[in-house]
């Protein structure tokens, strides 16, 4: 893995990163309220199959990562009833778009689902003014089975000097 320094922050171009996979969640409504299929193994690859699921709420203002995992895709479903800036950066030296960096508004406006393959960097930040909802469906257990395992993630956001930065004169 390559930890590119402040002075090689530069080098992130905003484009698509290979193999992450961004799809619509379709709110199918009716009399009772709606219903969104978040994935389907017939629409997913199995190497993406969730192992387990999770949610979780986050503040307005309040970013989660940016982080990456050396063996876990993380399938996010970001459906509202907020939105959030969801940034990934392509840290794979052997990946055709090395260094390339993403940035989606996703939620409410915009409901979709994001997979993350392993070595992709990731954060999300709620970036409107209710707490914003999002539901992971990982492709391994936390800590695997039996939580005996240490935890696959390398936590950028501990570094206060990480070229990882959800915020930027962009956005």
């Amino acid at each position: 893995m390559t930890i590119p320094t402040q002075e090689t922050a530069s080098i992130f171009v905003e484009k698509p990163i290979r193999d992450v996979v961004v799809y619509e969640l379709k709110k199918f409504h009716d009399d009772r309220g709606w219903l969104a299929e978040l994935f389907r193994h017939d629409e997913l690859d199995a190497e993406f199959y969730p192992a387990m699921s999770y949610i979780s709420f986050t503040n307005p203002g309040v970013a989660r990562g940016p982080h990456e995992h050396v063996d876990q895709a993380d399938l996010f479903c970001f459906i509202g009833p907020s939105t959030f800036k969801m940034r990934m950066w392509d840290n794979r030296p052997d990946s055709p778009t090395f260094n390339h960096r993403m940035t989606l508004l996703v939620g409410i406006d915009n409901p979709m689902a994001v997979v993350v393959p392993k070595g992709v960097v990731h954060g999300y930040k709620n970036v409107g003014d209710v707490d914003g909802m999002v539901i992971n469906c990982p492709n391994r257990l936390y800590m695997g089975e039996g939580k005996r395992e240490p935890i696959d993630e390398i936590r950028h956001e501990d570094d206060h000097d990480t070229i990882f930065q959800m915020e930027d004169e962009d956005l």
